[in-house]
């Protein structure tokens, strides 16, 4: 990723295999899959046109009352319970161009073309919510600008601290 921000919030309450996760670049869909053996599955549990937060559209520098489109899932890997729970967050600009691809890719995953033959620039932040830590990354893909955000759930955390102890 290029010009890459980070933003951190109580930075040292993260334990260091989560902390790794949280400031890693690249595809997530792929960095699961490969700590899943090779399975990865996205279940979309929400997909619908919102109005933009006020801080969302001031990161992305776009007018609060605008319109995007909005798809949340969550990320499994090699067990029953998701990994990750997803948000991203696409204005009505960008899916006039490009972009407009992320509006019907139903349960695949955003990574897949994200990353396709292309590192887009990316300006992140990391907070904790209430379903644990959270990396929110904004992004320039050709031209557009969208969010996405993934919060990393006690099931993940719990999965890779097994995984460090092998």
């Amino acid at each position: 990723m290029r010009s890459k921000r980070i933003w951190t919030m109580h930075d040292r309450h993260i334990c260091s295999e989560l902390r790794t996760w949280l400031y890693a670049t690249g595809s997530l869909t792929q960095q699961l899959t490969d700590l899943a053996g090779g399975q990865f599955r996205v279940q979309p549990t929400y997909e619908n046109f919102q109005r933009l937060s006020f801080l969302d559209a001031q990161w992305m520098g776009m007018p609060h009352q605008h319109t995007a489109w909005v798809r949340e899932s969550y990320l499994y890997g090699s067990e029953v319970l998701p990994w990750v729970k997803a948000k991203s967050i696409f204005p009505i600009l960008s899916l006039k161009k490009k972009a407009r691809i992320f509006q019907h890719i139903g349960s695949k995953p955003i990574g897949h073309f994200l990353f396709q033959r292309t590192m887009p620039s990316c300006d992140r932040r990391i907070i904790l919510l209430e379903d644990g830590w959270t990396r929110q990354s904004c992004y320039t893909w050709h031209g557009c600008k969208f969010i996405v955000q993934e919060t990393f759930l006690a099931e993940f955390e719990e999965f890779i601290a097994v995984q460090h102890t092998k």
